[in-house]
């Protein structure tokens, strides 16, 4: 049973606010009569583009807007209006109502269909579970906004209040082994470097956290920018040499031509292949080597990072883009890591537009294959 016509509006009385557009004087009176008798707010057109230039200047929630209209049409009409405000919930009526007008509407971004003649039941009714939609979904985007506002405050708070501490901690057990190291017994400077051992894994973890945390609110990719894919390489090499000789691990660079600026910025991309080198510098063996390999196919920015290491077991290599998994072997437990090193090459990646694949044989090593846009302007190498 429909409820009766006098049933309020939901929402506060400014947002109550309905745009009427049709061809028809007698319709645009009677929506007009029966809308605002329950609470709203009513502006009528008699033509798609008035309707649509009211639009333009500010935001409501509701249109009702007929199909059949001279020069530009109801279809027309709904499209446009999506261009210029995708939130507002659209409402169609038409006196030629088919299932092909239906669905050709919904397709446009209608959200309903009401055929012509109806009741002024019928017309209060599907306005109002309209306008219910629009305050859901502006609830909705609310609650997001404000979810996403939280994460940026725990962010600052995880960075201050734990981070800072930690950091202070650790400067002190340096200047207390760099002041007192011959005084101390060597059980107490045992204790200090597996203290510091532990810190330094807290602080990766914290910074692991918070350039996941930046990559997933878009504060680290930035993609409108060009990044030297050959210089990012270079540098990011040069600065792992001192933990690839502490591992006693060879790493090279080959070069297929030229390496091609890539869509996204130097932080990030400079952040994907640290990660990616590091880990094949870790999991490696003695007198091993990593060859970080760059090079133009297909369209698309390669890099390849191959290592001589321990590899992956067949079972570990669908979770490993998965965060805080690592594999775990008799020779992975001594290895200090986070598990999200992966996990945020895996997001960069995505940010970029790009792919990465691993392909390791248990024991004889590991390649991880990165594919990235090539920056906008740049010719593909034939």
């Amino acid at each position: 049973m429909s409820p009766p016509a006098t049933t309020a509006a939901p929402g506060s009385p400014k947002e109550r606010r309905v745009i009427v557009i049709d061809d028809d004087d007698i319709m645009l009176l009677s929506c007009s009569e029966i809308l605002t008798r329950v609470g709203y707010a009513v502006e009528t057109f008699s033509s798609g583009e008035e309707g649509i230039r009211r639009i333009e200047k500010e935001h409501i929630p509701l249109l009702v807007v007929d199909l059949k209209m001279p020069k530009i049409d109801g279809i027309e009409v709904i499209r446009r209006v999506r261009e210029i405000d995708p939130s507002m919930v659209i409402v169609v009526i038409t006196g030629y109502a088919t299932i092909s007008t239906a669905v050709e509407a919904m397709k446009a971004g209608a959200y309903d269909f009401l055929p012509k003649p109806f009741s002024p039941d019928e017309l209060t009714l599907i306005v109002n579970r309209g306008f219910e939609r629009w305050l859901l979904a502006r609830e909705s985007e609310w609650l997001r906004q404000e979810r996403e506002h939280v994460q940026r405050r725990f962010v600052t708070f995880v960075s201050h209040q734990l981070k800072t501490p930690l950091v202070a901690v650790k400067q002190y057990l340096d200047v207390l082994l760099y002041s007192s190291r011959d005084q101390l017994p060597e059980r107490a400077q045992e204790w200090i470097d597996r203290s510091q051992l532990r810190i330094a894994e807290m602080l990766e973890l914290i910074q692991d956290w918070l350039d996941l945390s930046r990559i997933e609110h878009g504060e680290l990719c930035r993609e409108g920018e060009a990044a030297d894919l050959g210089g990012v390489v270079g540098d990011v090499v040069q600065g792992l040499l001192p933990l690839a000789e502490k591992a006693q691990v060879t790493v090279t660079v080959e070069r297929s031509g030229d390496a091609p600026p890539v869509r996204g910025d130097r932080v990030s991309l400079a952040m994907l292949l640290s990660n990616l080198v590091s880990n094949a510098i870790k999991y490696n063996r003695k007198g091993g080597s990593v060859t970080v390999r760059t090079a133009q196919k297909d369209g698309l920015a390669e890099i390849e990072v191959a290592d001589t290491g321990i590899g992956i077991p067949p079972e570990g290599l669908d979770r490993l883009f998965q965060e805080f998994y690592r594999v775990k072997t008799d020779l992975t437990r001594s290895i200090p890591g986070t598990g999200l090193g992966l996990a945020i090459c895996h997001r960069i990646v995505s940010e970029l537009g790009g792919t990465i694949g691993v392909r390791s044989t248990e024991g004889q090593g590991t390649t991880v294959t990165v594919r990235l846009p090539i920056a906008p302007g740049v010719a593909p190498a034939k």
